[in-house]
C-alpha cells in the first residue's frame, strides 16, 4: 500500500521523510523530521540540519536549507555524500528541484519515482528491495539504483 506523502514531510535537508525505513515501518513509526517535538528520543529530535542555527538557517523559521546564507553548509554536504554514496539520492537535487520548482510539484514527483513498478507500495529510500513485495529498486529509467 502506498504511503501517504504530503509536502509537510520534505525534511529541511531535503530527505522525503515519507520513503525513510522510520517512518514507513509498521512498529512504532517515526512521524518524519517536521512533525512536533514530544518526548520522543532519536535522530529527528536532535538532528544537526534540522536545528541549524545559522542565520536564515531551518530553526530560523526558513523551511528549507536552501535559503540559508551559507547554503550548502558542510554538514549538508557530508549529508548528501552518503545518501548518494549508500542509496543513490541526493539532498542537494532534491532541495533544487523544490526550489526550481516548489515542494508540491516535488512530492507528486516523488510520488511516482518512489512507486514500486510491481506491487504499488511505496518503495524505501534506505532498502534495495521493496519491503512489499522484494522487488529491485529502479530508476526511472529501468536502471537497477544502487
Amino acid at each position: 500500500m502506498p504511503v501517504l506523502m504530503k509536502t509537510t514531510l520534505i525534511a529541511p535537508c531535503g530527505i522525503n521523510c515519507g520513503l525513510c525505513s522510520a517512518y514507513i515501518r509498521a512498529r512504532n513509526p517515526c512521524p518524519g523530521c517536521l512533525a512536533p517535538v514530544r518526548a520522543e528520543t532519536g535522530h529527528r529530535t536532535t538532528c544537526s540540519i534540522k536545528y541549524c542555527a545559522e542565520p536564515g538557517g531551518p530553526a530560523r523559521k526558513r523551511r528549507f536549507c536552501f535559503s540559508c546564507g551559507k547554503f550548502p553548509c558542510q554538514r549538508l554536504l557530508n549529508l548528501d555524500r552518503r545518501y548518494r554514496t549508500k542509496y543513490g539520492v541526493s539532498m542537494l537535487e532534491n532541495l533544487a528541484n523544490v526550489r526550481a520548482h516548489g515542494v508540491a510539484a516535488f512530492v507528486r514527483r516523488e510520488k511516482v519515482r518512489w512507486l514500486c513498478p510491481s506491487c504499488g507500495a511505496t518503495l524505501c529510500v534506505h532498502r534495495r528491495q521493496c519491503v512489499a513485495c522484494g522487488a529491485e529498486r529502479r530508476y526511472l529509467d529501468g536502471r537497477i539504483q544502487p
